[in-house]
């Protein structure tokens, strides 16, 4: 059983690694990034995704990998953890679930034909993610076009890019 699991460990991508790592810890990944000169970007947020994530947090999470890495021998110069930021990414058809009725920018892959124009970029409401729908159109966002609310539907595999637009509270309401 031990070898079993020894040698799933070792088959697992980088991103699973991680993954089951912090999911053990009760955390998620939200983004992977590896730069320039051996830096490494991890990007977390709760599962219970109620509690923001704190300095202590990505403490915690750093020292975890960094072991991790050491043991698994995987090569990397710094280690940065973080959470996601008010502008977090979208990559999974969860966090679309999640986020559902935020304002989002997304940026596809290829042009959409609207209204006679080519657009990869759009700025709207994220609709519900309709599972029922196939794969290629799960996704929708209402957007504004010429001054008429437009819904576009879209399915992951189109998605380049896609952020939370960013709301700035100072008041603390």
């Amino acid at each position: 059983m031990w070898a079993l699991f020894l040698w799933l460990f070792k088959n697992m991508n980088l991103e699973q690694l991680i993954e089951q790592t912090l999911d053990g810890m009760g955390y998620e990944l939200v983004d992977l990034e590896r730069a320039a000169n051996g830096l490494m970007r991890v990007f977390i947020d709760h599962k219970d995704q109620v509690t923001q994530i704190m300095i202590d947090d990505c403490e915690a999470v750093s020292r975890q990998l960094t072991y991790l890495f050491e043991v698994d021998h995987i090569k990397y110069e710094r280690l940065e953890v973080s959470s996601p930021g008010i502008d977090r990414p979208l990559k999974k058809l969860a966090d679309y679930q999640r986020f559902a009725g935020e304002m989002a920018n997304i940026k596809l892959k290829l042009p959409m034909d609207i209204a006679g124009s080519g657009r990869k970029n759009f700025t709207g409401r994220l609709q519900e993610v309709n599972e029922s729908a196939e794969a290629q159109a799960q996704l929708a966002i209402l957007f504004e076009h010429e001054g008429e609310e437009q819904i576009l539907e879209f399915g992951l595999a189109d998605v380049d890019k896609a952020r939370l637009v960013p709301v700035y509270n100072f008041k603390g309401k």
